[in-house]
């Protein structure tokens, strides 16, 4: 049977997976609102590619729970709820908690190293009050050990549920809370480089969960 060539499907997911994330990177900071109709001829048009990359990327991001369809009628970014929050953060909590434990026996220096940096930009920001280098910072230190645990489902978890928390983190690194979370890490990485598995993955989980005061104070 003759190889169909690949340009074309190659294409087509690179533009799926552009319009997808510049759709989210836009919902989790803001510039679209919860509430805010998605309507596929807009988008199409600030992003420059057709309507169907647009309506599969509209797809992955209502089964993230970042946008909601309401069939017949439109498509509008989710509502930051406390049940729908809740469940993301337990989730991203165990995989973080399952990366740092398998990643510290493979961790190098050169990784430890590098999240000491991170924390380092993190802290600055925060005391800059960037928001947006924080998270950076943040999503740059945890990737460390999800990078070095070569686990593939903790990955696909993080992809899909992680989005949705950092909506919330936002908000949390805008205040005097997230300031804590600067110690937190420090303390992960002490624990990482004495080679204690055990004692980092918990520590690990638990810098985010520190996340659920602010869960509380969502509507539901």
């Amino acid at each position: 049977m003759p190889v169909p060539g690949r340009d074309g499907l190659l294409a087509t997911s690179l533009l799926r997976d552009r319009a997808y994330t510049a759709i989210r990177d836009a919902i989790v900071d803001g510039t679209l609102a919860p509430g805010e109709k998605l309507v596929d001829a807009e988008l199409s048009g600030w992003l420059g590619v057709s309507r169907t990359p647009i309506r599969e990327a509209l797809g992955r991001l209502e089964r993230s729970g970042l946008v909601l369809t309401r069939p017949g009628h439109s498509t509008v970014v989710s509502p930051v709820r406390a049940r729908e929050t809740a469940a993301a953060q337990s989730v991203v909590a165990a995989m973080h908690e399952l990366a740092t434990r398998e990643a510290v026996p493979l961790l190098s220096a050169a990784d430890l190293d590098a999240m000491r940096a991170a924390n380092a930009r993190f802290a600055d920001a925060l005391r800059a009050n960037d928001i947006d280098a924080a998270v950076a910072a943040d999503d740059d230190f945890h990737e460390v050990p999800v990078a070095a645990s070569g686990n593939p489902a903790v990955r696909a978890v993080l992809d899909q549920f992680g989005p949705v928390l950092r909506r919330v983190e936002r908000l949390r690194f805008g205040s005097l809370a997230g300031r804590a979370s600067v110690a937190q890490h420090d303390r992960i990485v002490e624990l990482c480089a004495a080679g204690d598995a055990e004692g980092a993955a918990p520590a690990a989980r638990e810098n985010w969960q520190t996340l659920a005061l602010l869960v509380g104070t969502l509507e539901d």
